[in-house]
């Protein structure tokens, strides 16, 4: 049902939501107050799943209740279902008062004119835009333009291993490039477990991997005037790369083709699988009764030579926004609800639960936050991540060239061949349902 549901929705162009600005619009000034005592809250799955979400969110919003009077309704969305349901609720205008987003959306929905601004008197609501790092607030919108999102917490990828596998197989460290990492690989996967995870169902994801390997390869996804570029010799390389860790190296299980609910995390944390390239996933493998001694983290692998800039990126700048629907019933109550989960304490409770690094200055500082493997994700957010295109159509891109990796993932644990010809195919198709310019 998944599969259905997802294709019907992610059909929805990008056109269509930006047509429909008007159902989920409000007024300029944006929202009303007739309900001022309730919230609903969309919420991204964050944690190994949605109960381990629910009971890191739920004591937040009761102190926010207690605070306020204000109930919050709580809502959390699976990855693989958020951004479709975001694009149906924009087009309806049937959205909740709250919700969070990719980072990588914000351009995409603020095109489509249902979110609340970020002007100055809204900012000035939450206590301004200068609490904020600078790397945070540059994926929360077009430049130039008033974010259309504030950020809530900030990430980057990093390759998380198993020490005790990676003892059991004569391998003295982490790999730092692809061919080490393949080489490593064939050497953990053994015995039934296989030495990778990926999660081959998760669209965003599968956009997040292959976009930096496409840096890598020297390639981006859109050219400078934003248009859609998916078929360069450099994007066909990046996508056959990350799906040749099943088709051709076979260091990934084939059941990780229908992986989208971070089962991957819940393999690597069940000594399943030896790696896996995540964004802050300590929190994850801590709930799911791993010991910190038990995992190590280093950064992703990149071509050759160190991680950096241009060619060398191994992250994007990852993280997750938290916007308000323009047609809330309670404007009021969602900019004091915005402005407490931004706050200082917010902020260090709820990314310390996530193992996350705040966008806030104030909470950067607390020493939860100097642990090695956030060190890790600091250095890589300052000095080897890119920002995917903040460009209207980056939500469809996510839509219709993750769909295309994870059709090949498909056929890769099938056992059908994945070759340059048929993925360069499956781009073209994919660059085909993008609007023209």
């Amino acid at each position: 049902m998944r599969k259905v549901r997802a294709a019907a929705v992610g059909a929805v162009t990008l056109s269509l939501v930006l047509s429909a600005a008007a159902c989920g619009g409000g007024s300029n000034g944006g929202g009303s107050n007739e309900q001022p005592k309730t919230l609903t809250y969309w919420a991204s799955n964050q944690g190994a799943n949605i109960e381990v979400d629910k009971k890191v969110l739920q004591p937040e919003l009761d102190k926010f209740e207690k605070q306020t009077g204000i109930k919050v309704k709580l809502e959390v969305v699976p990855w693989g279902d958020l951004l479709n349901r975001i694009l149906t609720a924009t087009t309806s205008g049937q959205g909740p008062d709250v919700l969070n987003i990719g980072n990588t959306w914000s351009a995409s929905l603020q095109a489509s004119g249902a979110l609340l601004p970020w002007d100055e008197a809204n900012f000035k609501e939450i206590g301004g835009k200068d609490r904020f790092v600078d790397s945070a607030l540059g994926s929360t919108g077009v430049q130039g333009q008033d974010p259309a999102a504030v950020p809530l917490y900030s990430m980057a990828y990093a390759l998380y291993y198993n020490k005790q596998m990676f003892k059991d197989a004569g391998i003295a460290k982490p790999p730092a490039t692809w061919d080490e990492l393949v080489a490593t690989g064939k050497k953990l996967t053994k015995d039934g477990k296989a030495a990778i995870g990926v999660e081959g169902s998760n669209l965003s994801n599968n956009i997040h991997q292959v976009f930096v390997l496409g840096k890598q390869h020297g390639a981006d996804f859109f050219t400078p005037d934003g248009k859609a570029n998916f078929t360069s010799d450099g994007a066909v390389a990046a996508v056959k790369q990350y799906v040749d860790l099943m088709a051709e190296h076979k260091i990934v299980a084939k059941g990780n083709a229908e992986y989208a609910q971070n089962q991957s995390l819940s393999d690597f944390a069940k000594d399943k699988t030896a790696m896996v390239l995540w964004q802050t996933a300590s929190a994850t493998f801590a709930s799911q009764g791993m010991k910190e001694d038990e995992w190590g983290v280093a950064p992703a692998p990149v071509q050759s030579g160190a991680p950096g800039q241009g060619k060398n990126t191994n992250s994007m700048v990852a993280g997750i926004n938290m916007a308000v629907f323009k047609n809330t019933k309670n404007i009021d109550g969602a900019l004091k609800f915005v402005n407490f989960m931004t706050g200082d304490e917010e902020q260090v409770i709820l990314n310390k639960a996530y193992g996350s690094i705040p966008p806030v200055k104030a909470a950067q500082q607390d020493p939860a936050f100097g642990t090695p493997a956030l060190a890790v994700l600091r250095d890589t957010l300052a000095t080897s991540a890119a920002a995917l295109p903040q460009v209207p159509e980056e939500s469809q891109f996510e839509t219709v060239v993750g769909t295309a990796v994870k059709e090949l993932f498909a056929e890769a644990a099938a056992g059908r061949p994945v070759t340059t010809e048929s993925v360069k195919a499956k781009l073209e198709k994919a660059q085909q349902q993008m609007p023209k310019k």
